[in-house]
């Protein structure tokens, strides 16, 4: 099950899935699950190991894309959670801030259901659900 793994929030989609893919052939004998335009994932041992993201693409999704790129997210938590609703407002009571309430995001997968909190430090977490 893919409870918790990074995502990587990249400027040049293309150029880093070309890395990834050749540096996680090359280390680990793994190919792409999947390879969608700002969004590419590979599994390691059957679980999520490493997702890319077009920093863009999620910049706007967290109330961020009027920052300059250089001031955006670089990478994130994933929690794979039962209920987003629940478990975001089980996070604000343990002093995260929610960056975006949970929604859902059928433009990102039919049944995907996601919230964007920071943690105290201001690092960025997905909870999601499908």
């Amino acid at each position: 099950m893919d409870a918790l793994y990074p995502r990587l929030l990249v400027r040049d989609f293309p150029t880093a899935v070309a890395f990834y893919r050749a540096a996680l052939r090359d280390l680990l004998g793994v190919e792409p699950v999947k390879v969608l335009p700002g969004y590419a994932n590979w599994d390691i041992g059957g679980e999520a190991g490493l997702v890319l993201f077009a920093r863009d693409r999620l910049a706007e999704a967290v109330g961020a894309g009027h920052l300059p790129q250089a001031a955006q997210d670089t990478a994130m938590l994933v929690m794979k959670v039962d209920d987003v609703d629940g478990a975001t407002a089980r996070l604000a009571g343990h002093g995260a801030m929610v960056a975006a309430p949970p929604q859902d995001r059928p433009d990102w997968a039919p049944t995907l259901r996601t919230a964007h909190l920071r943690d105290p430090e201001g690092n960025l977490i997905e909870l999601q659900s499908y």
